[in-house]
């Protein structure tokens, strides 16, 4: 007989896996994002005032955009080494407090471009950890095939971030100036942070942390694997490709959507915020519906109970990868439709849910790394993929920038620098649609599909 493992797991429908905590927590976290992608969102919605006072042409704009990546990589994967020696509630609180401080110099008129460098990579030192960690975290709360939904809804905050900073902001731009959004996005870090410090709690299934991180010898579905042999799996390699072309299509639509349809379509602030809002509650939805069909599927094989069981394998029913690569392949169409088409009736609706489709990459590529790595290693695991994705962020400013800076018109260099972007799309789709399997992975790492039970932690 099997022994069974030296822990003990929280039940109830209160603090149990999957229950009222659960859910809690997952709105926390989703209030978490929603703030930490506001911030991002700052910069690109203030940027025609910024560069009007600074002087700044595009290209030296996209180095200060890319400047909010040049760490966030790096501390990606620093900091989601912790996870294995620090609570992630404890993480989660200190990037909060972090991000918001990194906003507010902004405020003090003196502060000039220089200042607005530094900040910038305080700031993207602050939050490169921060969806990893949100993730690490909430897995903590959730079975293996309950993850999709809480997982999107983390990402429906990166839209949601958008959709509210976009017109809250432009409209603190237009009526008290571009200093005053930094300002505004550091109180919310501020607000969200104070409410974590009493809320804020570890999932019945997060992994132990300190001396206890390293799974007992013989304890079932926790052996530790080469995080090597992880990350040259093909669902690790594709996954990564994938959510950095994702991550592409969001950076440069953070950073120069607002920018192309000032001068390319016209439209004034206004109205260009009001397109970018649009456009990220569309994000959302997308992602909130990719993550429903998949509650919906693990219900289905589950006979309708979370954290049920139902032996067996779905058939008629695409891989995962398959299924996450061949939106990416639609993405890059409609992202080639919108350069190439100057009819706004074709061109903006392309905006509202075909170019969006990308992004459920960064939910897939997340649950499927999270499902070919051990609990105690997932942390780990996430900030590499993280680390991997986020140089989109750093890659995409300053790629477009300089195409468009380099054309003989900026709406020539506009439709070749969203060209290129269908292109990765394209490419990336093709390859997770082959070869993104984390099924086949984990079973040949030998990775249960649920952990076996979590761990009782203290508050």
């Amino acid at each position: 007989m099997r022994a069974e493992p030296a822990v003990t797991r929280r039940e109830g429908p209160a603090g149990g896996p999957g229950g009222r905590q659960a859910w809690t927590t997952t709105w926390l976290l989703l209030v978490f994002m929603l703030v930490n992608f506001a911030d991002k969102a700052v910069l690109g919605l203030a940027g025609p005032e910024i560069m009007k006072e600074f002087g700044l042409g595009r290209q030296e704009f996209g180095a200060a955009q890319a400047a909010f990546f040049s760490l966030f990589s790096l501390s990606a994967l620093g900091v989601s080494f912790l996870t294995r020696k620090v609570r992630t509630s404890v993480l989660l609180l200190g990037m909060g407090l972090l991000w918001s401080a990194a906003q507010l110099p902004m405020l003090w008129g003196a502060a000039g471009f220089g200042t607005l460098i530094v900040t910038r990579v305080l700031l993207g030192f602050a939050e490169g950890p921060a969806a990893p960690v949100a993730v690490h975290h909430v897995h903590g709360w959730f079975e293996q095939r309950e993850r999709t939904l809480p997982t999107a809804i983390l990402m429906v905050g990166a839209a949601a971030g958008v959709a509210v900073a976009a017109p809250a902001l432009g409209a603190v731009i237009s009526h008290f100036g571009w200093r005053w959004a930094f300002g505004v996005a550091g109180l919310a870090g501020l607000l969200w942070a104070a409410v974590w410090a009493v809320k804020g709690r570890e999932g019945p299934l997060a992994p132990p942390v300190g001396r206890a991180a390293r799974p007992a010898d013989g304890e079932p579905g926790a052996a530790e694997v080469p995080l090597r042999t992880v990350f040259l799996t093909g669902t690790f390699v594709t996954a990564a490709l994938g959510a950095f072309a994702a991550y592409w299509v969001m950076s440069a639509k953070l950073t120069w959507l607002p920018d192309y349809l000032h001068t390319v379509v016209g439209w004034d602030l206004g109205q260009s915020s009001a397109a970018v809002g649009g456009g990220a509650v569309a994000n959302g939805v997308v992602l909130l519906a990719h993550g429903l069909l998949g509650r919906r599927a693990a219900l289905r094989e589950t006979g309708g109970r979370p954290g049920g069981r139902r032996g067996g394998r779905p058939g008629g029913r695409l891989p995962a990868g398959a299924g996450a690569g061949l939106l990416l392949v639609v993405s890059a169409g409609a992202v080639t439709v919108f350069a190439t088409v100057d009819a706004l009736w074709i061109k903006i609706p392309m905006m509202f849910g075909p170019m969006a489709v990308a992004l459920v990459m960064l939910t897939a590529a997340q649950t499927a790394v999270a499902r070919i790595t051990p609990p105690s290693q997932r942390g780990v695991a996430l900030g590499a993929l993280v680390a991997v994705f986020a140089l989109g962020g750093i890659a995409s400013p300053l790629v477009l920038g300089r195409i468009v800076d380099g054309a003989a018109t900026a709406t020539a260099g506009y439709e070749n620098g969203w060209l290129v972007t269908a292109a990765l799309l394209l490419v990336t789709g093709v390859l997770a649609a082959l070869f993104l399997r984390p099924e086949r992975d984990a079973g040949r790492l030998g990775v249960p599909e649920s952990p076996a039970s979590g761990v009782p932690v203290s508050h």
